[in-house]
C-alpha cells in the first residue's frame, strides 16, 4: 500500500491510500464497507498491525469494486507522516562517509564500523512535496541529501536487529535539507548539526508499505536490505545515481541502536543518512580535488532561490521541492560577524 496525508480546503489533514494514480480517503472509504479507521495518520499508526489489515481491506474493495471514497477538495499534499513524533537521521552508507572525510584530508574513522550512529533532528519542521521556505543563511552552501527514510509502526524497548524489521511501518524518500556554513560552524563546537539542519526536512510522496518491496529485498540476521536505485535532480540535470542496498549498516541495527534503553513508538521517523555521490558536500570535494589534480579551477555548486530539487527512490517515488527564500530575512551570520569585529 501506498499512504498519503493531505490538507483539504477547510484546512482539516488526511490520510488517504494512493491507488493507480488517484487518492481515496482511507476513513471515509472504510466507513461504506463498515468499519472504523482514522482520519491522521498519528493515529491510524498507533493502531498497528490491525489498522493495516483494515486498510488493506479498503484497498482490496476498492481495486476489487471502486468501492470508496475518492478524496475530493485536496489543497496540499503533506508528508505522508505530517508530524512525527521524532526524527533520527543515521550515517549508514560508507562510501558518502569515506569520500566526505577524504574530500577533508582526514582518514575514516573506525567507529563507523564498531556501531550505527545517528542523530535527532527536528520532527516539527518535516515537509512533504512543494516550495521550501528558507532564510537567508540557508543559501550560504545550502544542501540536499538524498536518502531513506523509515516510519516506525510497532512500538518497542531493547528491540534486537533479528526481529527489527517487524517494526517497521513503511518507507519513504527523505532530503535532509542542509545549510552547509552554519552546519561547519556550530559542529566546531563539537555538538550539532542543529541550525544548520533544522529549518526542513522532506519526506514522501508516499509512506510505502514493506509488502511492496519485497521482490527487492534480501534478508539476512542483522536485518534486510533493498535493491532500490536512488537518484537526484537539480534543476531537471542528474547529479548523483546509488543503491540502497548500499547501506552498511541496517535499517534493523539503526532500530536496534536507537531502542537501546529507549521506547521507539508509533511515528518515529528515522533516516538512513546520505547515499553515496548524496549531496553537495560531497560532490563538490570530488570535483574540487579532480580538478586540483589536472591544473583547474572548479567552482562549488549549491541550491540557489528558485531551484528544484528532486529525489527519486525505485517503488517510493519522486519528492520535488523548490526553494524559496523568505520574504522578511534576519542573518545570524552578519549577527556572528559583528560579535566577531566586537571582540
Amino acid at each position: 500500500m501506498k499512504f498519503v496525508a493531505y490538507r483539504t480546503a477547510t484546512d482539516a489533514e488526511r490520510i488517504g491510500l494512493f491507488i493507480d494514480g488517484g487518492t481515496i480517503d482511507l476513513e471515509q472509504s472504510a466507513s461504506q464497507i463498515g468499519f472504523a479507521l482514522p482520519s491522521r495518520m498519528n493515529e491510524f499508526l498507533s493502531g498497528g498491525q490491525k489498522f493495516m489489515e483494515l486498510a488493506r481491506q479498503v484497498e482490496a474493495a476498492y481495486r476489487g469494486h471502486k468501492q470508496g471514497q475518492v478524496a475530493t477538495g485536496i489543497l496540499k499534499m503533506l508528508a505522508p507522516v505530517p508530524h512525527p513524533t521524532s526524527c533520527r537521521d543515521g550515517y549508514a552508507f560508507r562510501q558518502h562517509v569515506a569520500t566526505a572525510r577524504r574530500n577533508r584530508g582526514v582518514e575514516m574513522i573506525p567507529e563507523f564500523d564498531q556501531f550505527p550512529v545517528f542523530y535527532f533532528t527536528n520532527h516539527q519542521s518535516i515537509i512533504g512535496e512543494g516550495e521550501v521556505t528558507v532564510e537567508i543563511d540557508h543559501l550560504q552552501q545550502l544542501d540536499f541529501e538524498l536518502e531513506c527514510a523509515i516510519v516506525i509502526g510497532k512500538p518497542g524497548r531493547n528491540i534486537p536487529a533479528s526481529t527489527a524489521d517487524e517494526h517497521i511501518a513503511g518507507f519513504m524518500v527523505m532530503n535532509d535539507l542542509s545549510a552547509r556554513v552554519l552546519q561547519m560552524d556550530e559542529m566546531k563546537l563539537s555538538l550539532g548539526p542543529a541550525k544548520g539542519k533544522d529549518f526542513a526536512t522532506a519526506i514522501g510522496p508516499w509512506l510505502v508499505t514493506p509488502d511492496e518491496l519485497t521482490a527487492r529485498q534480501k534478508r539476512s540476521g542483522n536485518g534486510s536490505s533493498w535493491d532500490l536505485r536512488m537518484r537526484a535532480w537539480h534543476n531537471g540535470h542528474l547529479i548523483s545515481d546509488g543503491n540502497l542496498f548500499d547501506m552498511n549498516w541496517t535499517f534493523a541495527e539503526i532500530i536496534e541502536r536507537a531502542s537501546y534503553g529507549v521506547d521507539l513508538v508509533p511515528g518515529d521517523v528515522i533516516g538512513s543518512g546520505t547515499v553515496g555521490t548524496g549531496c553537495y558536500l560531497e560532490l563538490n570535494g570530488t570535483r574540487s580535488l579532480e580538478a586540483k589534480a589536472a591544473g583547474k579551477e572548479y567552482s562549488p555548486i549549491w541550491l540557489k532561490d528558485g531551484d528544484t530539487i528532486e529525489l527519486e527512490i525505485d517503488l517510493l517515488g519522486r519528492l520535488t521541492n523548490k526553494i524559496a527564500l523568505a520574504t522578511e530575512r534576519y542573518s545570524i551570520l552578519e549577527k556572528k560577524k559583528s560579535i566577531e569585529h566586537a571582540t
